[in-house]
C-alpha cells in the first residue's frame, strides 16, 4: 500500500486546525505542519496529532512555505489541505480506496474537486479541479508567491474524491492585495496567472480603474490558462460594469465567447446587464440560451447555480415585468426545483400566491357586479 504525507502550512489557525487533522487523519502515514508565524496556539492543537511541526518565517510567498513543507515528506504521495480544509466521511473512504489501489496503478498527480461554495442545504455550487495528491518522487514544485499552484510531470488522473472548504472566517484582507503591489514595486515580473489575480484583487478592493487596466493587460497576449482567461472576461465586465459602462461591461462578457465554447455564468450575465436595461424580451433569449448549455463539470471554475437556478429565477423576473405572470410563476417552480429553501424562491412563491388570491377575489367581485340585483330581479319577473 502507498504511504501519504499530508502536508500544511498555518498560521493563527487553532479554530480550525483540529477538525481538518480530525477528518483526514485515518487516511495519511504521517503529517507535517509548517507554521508560519502562528500566535494563537496552532502549533498545539498540530502537537496532539503530530510531532512534526516546524517554523517557517513567512517571506510574503505561499510556494516557498508550501515547498518548505513538501521537503520534509517521506512517504510516496503527498497530499496538501489548507487548516479550513476538510474530507467528509464520504470523501474520506474513497481516499482510503485510492490509497490501497495506487500501488497497482501508479499516478504522479490525482486531480481532486474543490468545493468552495455551497447552497443553504449544504450542496456545493462552486468547485474546481486541483492538484491534490502528487507523487513526491515525480518531483513536485510550487510556483507563484500568491494562488500559487504545483508543477509536476507525469501521469495525471481525475477521481470522485472532493475536499470541502469550511472557512469561518468573514473578512477579505489586503494580504493578496499587498504581496503583489510590493511585487510590482519591487520590478518582479508577472507571470499571466499573477496579472490575472492581481486584477482580480484590485477589483475586489473596489480599485476599478487599475483592475480593468490589468486584466485587459491579462487578456491582450492571449497566453493565458483558458479558464482564468474567462474569469478575466467576467472581472473585467464587472469592473467596467461598476464604472458605469454597460456597452463595454456587455462587450467584455461577449469577448468570452471567441475563447471557446460560452460558458453559462458568462451567457447569464449577458440576460442580467440587459435585464438591468428592461430590455425583458432579449435578456429572455440569453437566459434560455444559457439553460440549453451543457455542463462540464471539469471545465475550470464550475458554478452550478448558472446552469439552473439563476436563470430560471431571472426569467421569473423578465416575465412578471412584462405582465406574464403565469410563466413567471412556472419559472420561479423550475429555480425552486434547485433551490427550495433559498429566500428569493420563496418570496417569489407567496407573492404568486397573492396574485391568485387577488385575482379570484376580483374574479368573484366581477361576477357579483354582472349578476341582477334582487330587485331588479323581481321587476325582471313580472
Amino acid at each position: 500500500m502507498a504511504s501519504i504525507s499530508l502536508c500544511m502550512i498555518v498560521r493563527d489557525e487553532k479554530a480550525v486546525l483540529g477538525r481538518c487533522l480530525e477528518s483526514v487523519a485515518p487516511a495519511v502515514d504521517e503529517i507535517i505542519v509548517v507554521d508560519t508565524g502562528s500566535m494563537d496556539g496552532t502549533k498545539a492543537v498540530a502537537a496532539a496529532y503530530t510531532d512534526r511541526i516546524f517554523d517557517f518565517a513567512w517571506v510574503d510567498d505561499f510556494s516557498a512555505a508550501r515547498n518548505a513543507s513538501f521537503a520534509k515528506a517521506t512517504g510516496d504521495y503527498i497530499l496538501w489541505l489548507d487548516a479550513d480544509d476538510v474530507l467528509l466521511p464520504e470523501d474520506l473512504d474513497a481516499l482510503l480506496c485510492l490509497k490501497n489501489r495506487l500501488d497497482q496503478s501508479p499516478a504522479d498527480v490525482v486531480m481532486m474537486r474543490y468545493n468552495t461554495g455551497f447552497d443553504s442545504r449544504g450542496n456545493p455550487t462552486f468547485f474546481f479541479d486541483r492538484e491534490r495528491l502528487v507523487r513526491r518522487a515525480a518531483r513536485p514544485v510550487w510556483h507563484g508567491r500568491v494562488h500559487e499552484y504545483i508543477q509536476c510531470p507525469g501521469t495525471r488522473i481525475t477521481v470522485n474524491i472532493a475536499v470541502t472548504h469550511r472557512s469561518i472566517k468573514t473578512a477579505y484582507t489586503t494580504r493578496n492585495l499587498r504581496i503583489y503591489e510590493k511585487m510590482a514595486a519591487a520590478g518582479e515580473s508577472f507571470t499571466p496567472r499573477d496579472r490575472f489575480y492581481y486584477g482580480r484583487e484590485l477589483y475586489y478592493h473596489r480599485q476599478y480603474d487599475r483592475a480593468v487596466q490589468e486584466l485587459q493587460a491579462f487578456l491582450a497576449p492571449g497566453d493565458g490558462w483558458l479558464p482564468d482567461q474567462l474569469e478575466a472576461c467576467k472581472f473585467l465586465s464587472a469592473a467596467l460594469h461598476d464604472q458605469g459602462d454597460r456597452k463595454g461591461a456587455f462587450a467584455a462578457l461577449c469577448r468570452s465567447f471567441a475563447l471557446g465554447a460560452p460558458r453559462a455564468d458568462l451567457v447569464c450575465g449577458c440576460g442580467d446587464l440587459l435585464l438591468e436595461q428592461g430590455d425583458y424580451p432579449a435578456a429572455i433569449c440569453w437566459y434560455k440560451w444559457t439553460l440549453e448549455l451543457p455542463q462540464d463539470l471539469h471545465s475550470g471554475f464550475v458554478n452550478t447555480d448558472d446552469t439552473g437556478y439563476l436563470p430560471y429565477l431571472r426569467l421569473c423576473v423578465c416575465y412578471d415585468r412584462m405582465g406574464d405572470h403565469a410563466a413567471a410563476a412556472r419559472c420561479n417552480a423550475q429555480a425552486a426545483a434547485y433551490r427550495p429553501d433559498d429566500a428569493a424562491v420563496q418570496q417569489n412563491a407567496a407573492y404568486f400566491a397573492a396574485l391568485q388570491q387577488n385575482a379570484a377575489y376580483f374574479a368573484a367581485l366581477q361576477h357579483a357586479a354582472d349578476l341582477p340585483s334582487i330587485g331588479e330581479d323581481k321587476e325582471q319577473n313580472r
